[in-house]
């Protein structure tokens, strides 16, 4: 069986979906390493072909391509993509970021990572909100079998597309191996003094973008503040779209000396800066996955979360889950795990346990069924 995957949406400095593309391929090819029934066909741009970055392995097939601007990419999908399947004889085409090619000559599997686009489109750019739902909806009709990284972004999906139940398959993202719990000081130290981190502080990690809802986190952070806490914010991500609201809002609660921004955190980084804080706050007001509190878990960090989407399904009782906009409820969740000890341990040991779960091995493996279910299929249709 020919797999073509399409990582070709892999943005320069990868996050969420960005991740879930250099991990699956990983694990897949890594996986299926032995078994010679399976030949994989990785479209990618040179900068995604070095994220990606396996070993040579036989039974891998690279396409390199010319990095591309994100429409560019589009129009070469439409296009192109589709004639490289013919030519090279795929049997299946999993594409890992909502969109396929409108007219292919071979089955089709399309990841679905959330439904924010059709949920939440004041959230996104102009673009964005004109151009996804567009595309979902089409994957959504053409394809022989979407994948959802989440049992929520599987029902969300089943209820907004009017997609029959059995076309759709749930496989839950993994979290990597290098985020666990981190005990060389030099190398924490090298990380506090490269970020000029402060000696005690709270976390968050994530795109800067509404969804995040950073201005809940700030207002709840502002009480403690007033309470006397020692802890500074760390807020961990690159500028999304329309994030003037989080900097107007730290001037208005006078936290400028309190908020640190760090940008984006490479990979490398990102599990030393997890093991440095004191606790990990997520206020998202809606994910298809989301990687940052497992992330948090795996390191022994605790975690406080919303009680919403994914975030519920995916943290269970291994946090703290808060409604999504209620600050008063976000500052005493704060401040009790901040001021209780036995809370802080077991919520350590209980995000670690939990997030054990989650490995790229099993998602792979979950992958490849889906692979097994569709393969069989012939298409009739060049519509497929």
């Amino acid at each position: 069986m020919r797999i073509g995957i399409d990582a070709t949406p892999l943005p320069n400095e990868p996050v969420g979906a960005g991740i879930y593309i250099i991990q699956l391929i990983r694990a897949l090819t890594a996986s299926t390493i032995d078994n010679k029934s399976y030949q994989w066909v990785i479209f990618a741009h040179n900068q995604g072909y070095n994220q990606i970055n396996i070993p040579a392995t036989a039974g891998v097939e690279w396409v390199i391509l010319p990095d591309r601007s994100p429409i560019q990419r589009l129009l070469w999908e439409q296009t192109y993509l589709p004639l490289l399947v013919r030519r090279l004889e795929i049997d299946i085409l999993h594409s890992l970021h909502y969109t396929r090619p409108a007219i292919l000559s071979c089955t089709s599997v399309v990841t679905f990572h959330d439904m924010t686009f059709l949920l939440f489109p004041q959230y996104h750019t102009r673009v964005k909100r004109t151009f996804f739902p567009i595309a979902i909806r089409l994957s959504a009709r053409h394809s022989q079998a979407l994948i959802a990284v989440s049992e929520c972004t599987r029902k969300d999906s089943i209820r907004l597309l009017n997609i029959p139940a059995q076309k759709i398959f749930t496989v839950l993202n993994g979290i990597n191996e290098e985020f666990r719990q981190v005990y060389e000081i030099s190398s924490l130290i090298k990380v506090r003094q490269k970020y000029r981190l402060p000696e005690r502080f709270i976390l968050t990690v994530g795109l800067i973008e509404p969804r995040k809802n950073l201005p809940t986190l700030l207002k709840a952070f502002s009480r403690l503040v007033r309470d006397g806490t020692s802890c500074n914010l760390v807020i961990a991500g690159r500028l999304g779209w329309m994030y003037e609201e989080v900097f107007k809002l730290i001037e208005i609660l006078n936290l400028e000396n309190r908020v640190l921004f760090t940008g984006y955190l490479p990979p490398e980084d990102l599990p030393m800066v997890y093991n440095l804080a004191q606790i990990f706050v997520y206020p998202s007001l809606y994910e298809g996955f989301g990687f940052p509190p497992l992330e948090a878990m795996a390191c022994g960090i605790p975690v406080i979360s919303t009680s919403t989407s994914a975030m519920s399904e995916q943290i269970g009782d291994a946090g703290l889950l808060i409604p999504p906009q209620d600050e008063e409820a976000l500052a005493e969740a704060m401040q009790r795990v901040l001021g209780d000890l036995e809370l802080y341990k077991y919520l350590s040991v209980k995000g670690r346990e939990h997030s054990a779960l989650f490995t790229w091995k099993r998602t792979a493996q979950k992958t490849v069924e889906v692979y097994q279910q569709v393969g069989t299929l012939q298409v009739k249709n060049p519509n497929h």
